[in-house]
């Protein structure tokens, strides 16, 4: 079959279309024909090489979102799984292929309304932001800033925050236009990459979620109103400076809270459960799968040039 390798960590010309085995289902797994993958901000980043220290080795095969039909499955599975259509998590790595191999336990049916290449869209932005806005413990009437908006997790941060009765809603975005399109998901304000821009924008805010992290986070700490949490779900930019925890301590009597979030933290019923209700929401129309772009596989380097660029909105989709 085709996939994409990193063969080279670095800029997006590191990646190449190259022949690999088939998968074959292991005891647990089965194997998706894929009809579309999602190239996630993480999938970037792990091509980039800036995450020293996780284990990431060149030559291997990004993406973690698949969506397709079951072909195969190994023993200990339901062989009612071939045929259907499922949306599949493939670990760190695994999911720019033609097949792709998965555990059982990280599969979702799909609705028949809803097409794989929008499964691919919120299957995992989405329940980054509705975790993370739980984990912010987000209550109706807080006011929200999410960092890094214009991406898959940002616009579902936005939509699931409105939809929780937040507000007002800032987010921050890298042109006008970009923020105008934001305001259509229940934004309220419009800042820039620095968080400056509209004067009407509250000086403080309950809940951050930040997609971006580096160097700049600090001052984001500083947004922060009194008992006010930002939340990292991604570190695009890189990681905050060491010494970012100052700004913590600075405001001592603000009882202003960091923590980090990852889906890894989540039990794997509750995240199935609450992958299968975002699902239903798209397919409702209450959840909005925005897509910048269709590409096959083998323009993967492409997609990440967009990346790289600042140019995507919402989420970019492979399909073999």
């Amino acid at each position: 079959m085709r996939a994409v390798s990193i063969r080279r960590f670095g800029d997006p010309s590191g990646m190449e279309v190259v022949e690999a085995p088939s998968p074959v289902a292991a005891p647990g797994q089965v194997v998706i024909r894929t009809e579309a993958i999602g190239v996630g901000g993480v999938d970037a980043v792990i091509r980039r090489g800036t995450l020293g220290g996780f284990g990431f080795q060149e030559g291997l095969i990004p993406g973690s979102e698949v969506a397709g039909v079951v072909t195969a499955t190994g023993d200990g599975v339901d062989a009612s799984w071939i045929g259907r259509r499922v949306w599949a998590f493939t670990g760190t790595g695994g999911g720019y292929v033609e097949e792709a191999a998965a555990q059982v336990a990280d599969l979702v049916a799909l609705p028949g309304e809803l097409t794989s290449i929008d499964a691919v869209t919120v299957g995992s932005a989405a329940p980054v932001a509705h975790f993370a806005l739980a984990h912010a413990h987000l209550a109706a009437g807080e006011s929200v800033l999410v960092r890094g908006a214009a991406g898959s997790i940002g616009i579902a941060a936005v939509e699931l925050a409105a939809r929780a009765g937040a507000g007002p809603i800032a987010v921050t975005a890298s042109s006008p236009a970009r923020g105008q399109r934001l305001r259509e998901f229940g934004a309220t304000h419009v800042l820039d990459r620095s968080g400056a821009g509209d004067p009407t924008a509250p000086e403080s805010v309950d809940v951050i979620i930040d997609i971006v992290g580096g160097a700049d986070l600090p001052g984001f700490l500083d947004r922060l109103a009194p008992n006010g949490r930002l939340v990292l779900v991604g570190a695009v930019a890189g990681f905050p400076p060491a010494d970012f925890g100052a700004h913590l301590l600075r405001a001592f009597q603000q009882s202003r809270s960091f923590a980090t979030f990852s889906l890894d933290s989540v039990p794997r019923d509750a995240l199935r459960a609450a992958r299968t209700e975002l699902f239903a929401a798209a397919t409702r129309g209450d959840l909005h799968a925005v897509v910048e772009a269709v590409l096959p596989l083998d323009q993967a380097a492409e997609a990440h040039r967009l990346m790289d660029a600042g140019r995507v909105f919402g989420r970019i989709v492979l399909t073999p």
